[in-house]
């Protein structure tokens, strides 16, 4: 273990912060620290404690051995292999294993990452066909140019108030 790289880690905070799309505000709230001292460390200013680096982990939904790591403190372990992790798990059964394993693939190769082969294809038992990843593309409806669905009334919220007509005049308010 090292020194800590407190410009490194500060940057990483900061950019997984504006990743997220958090204010420095919303951030400090989430961490529990303060908007000054929250600036200080992602301007490398600060050097944040381990505890304070758990609670700025915490508000960015990553692992603190992350921004271990990032600070020096701990050093990187290689990235366990997910396929034989997968295979490796007793609580699930292998159509489970080979569909999280599919599903690791597709999600590699949305991402341009070259996956490494599955052990096996899994087969859809009821066709006798591998299965396939499904797309997360969805049904398109037409809309008109009112916003609604084509054909169709626009929805209504069920708390909304009832419709008037245009010769309805609205009653003085006092």
């Amino acid at each position: 273990m090292g020194s800590m790289n407190v410009r490194g880690v500060g940057s990483f905070i900061r950019n997984q912060r504006l990743g997220a799309r958090l204010s420095l505000k919303k951030m400090s709230g989430l961490a529990g620290v303060s908007i000054p001292y929250l600036s200080q460390v992602e301007r490398g200013l600060r050097k944040p404690s381990a505890d304070i680096l758990q609670a700025i982990a915490k508000g960015l939904r990553i692992s603190a051995e992350t921004l271990y790591v990032q600070a020096g403190i701990l050093e990187e372990r290689p990235a366990p292999d997910v396929a034989t992790a997968i295979m490796a798990d007793p609580t699930i059964t292998e159509r489970q294993k080979q569909a999280l394993i599919q599903i690791y693939q597709a999600l590699q190769e949305e991402t341009g990452r070259v996956p490494e082969p599955a052990p096996e294809p899994a087969k859809d038992v009821t066709r006798d066909k591998p299965l396939r990843a499904r797309t997360t593309g969805r049904a398109r409806t037409s809309v008109s140019k009112r916003g609604g669905r084509a054909g169709s009334q626009p929805a209504r919220s069920p708390h909304s108030a009832p419709r008037r007509s245009p010769t309805t005049k609205r009653r003085k308010e006092v």
